[in-house]
């Protein structure tokens, strides 16, 4: 049943890989190579949107699996995507950070 109290936010979004006729959403500068539904999860939960992700099919790719991260509505849409698509650029960067870190020595 569909919520309207909130807004769906799918990965094709925020794709860097894909045009805008494709399913961006946000500028090619704000768009992340190919996102996954954890580093988008994790970005909507640093900016508190209390997040809920759901593995699915996008609409326009239904051979290619997907999914989507539904947020709580608090400002418009496109503004939200902006703030979302610069929180998962943070995401991957600290991500990408740890895996090159070397192990500590006790």
């Amino acid at each position: 049943m569909k919520d309207y109290g909130r807004h769906v936010f799918w990965l094709e979004y925020f794709d860097s890989g894909l045009k805008r006729s494709e399913g961006r959403r946000v500028p090619l500068s704000s768009a992340t190579r190919e996102p996954t539904l954890s580093e988008l999860n994790e970005a909507c939960r640093r900016l508190n949107l209390q997040p809920q992700p759901q593995i699915a099919r996008h609409p326009s790719t239904p051979s290619k699996e997907s999914g989507y991260v539904s947020v709580v509505k608090s400002t418009p849409k496109q503004a939200l995507l902006l703030r979302v698509a610069r929180e998962l650029s943070v995401v991957r960067g600290l991500a990408a950070r740890r895996q090159n870190q070397p192990a500590r020595k006790k």
